[in-house]
C-alpha cells in the first residue's frame, strides 16, 4: 500500500513561491504517474498538474501553466510542486496522488485515474 505525505504548504503573500513535497512510503512510486490536485472550500477537486513516471511528460492546468512545475525524484521516492507567482486564487488544499496504472507515458487529468491519495497540504496566498 502506498502511502502519500505532503508538506511545504503554508500561509503567504501574493507573489511569492512555495515548494511542495509527496514523499512517499511503502511500494516505490517511480513506476506510477504522479499527481497534484487541490480543493478549495464549496469546490470540486480540480487537477493542478501531473508527470509520467520518467519525468519526461508533464501536464498542467491552464490556471497555473507558466507559474507551476512539477518533477519527481524517483531515487527518493518524492515528487514536488514548484509554485511561483502565487495568486490569493491558488488557496487550497492540495493533494499529492499516485495513478495505479504502471510506466504510463500518459498523463492522468481526472482523480477518478489515481489510486492512492495524500492527506492534503494547506496553501493560503493573501492579497
Amino acid at each position: 500500500q502506498v502511502q502519500l505525505v505532503e508538506s511545504g504548504g503554508g500561509l503567504v503573500q501574493a507573489g511569492v513561491s512555495l515548494r511542495l513535497s509527496c514523499a512517499a512510503s511503502g511500494p516505490t512510486i517511480s513506476a506510477f504517474v504522479m499527481g497534484w490536485f487541490r480543493q478549495a472550500p464549496g469546490k470540486d477537486r480540480e487537477f493542478v498538474a501531473a508527470i509520467t513516471w520518467s519525468g519526461r511528460n508533464t501536464g498542467y492546468a491552464d490556471s497555473v501553466k507558466g507559474r507551476f512545475t512539477i518533477s519527481r525524484d524517483n531515487a527518493k521516492n518524492t515528487v514536488f510542486l514548484q509554485m511561483n507567482s502565487l495568486k490569493p486564487e491558488d488557496t487550497a488544499v492540495y493533494y499529492c496522488a499516485a495513478a495505479g496504472t504502471l510506466f504510463s507515458r500518459d498523463i492522468y487529468y481526472t482523480p477518478q485515474q489515481y489510486s492512492y491519495w495524500g492527506q492534503g497540504t494547506q496553501v493560503t496566498v493573501s492579497s
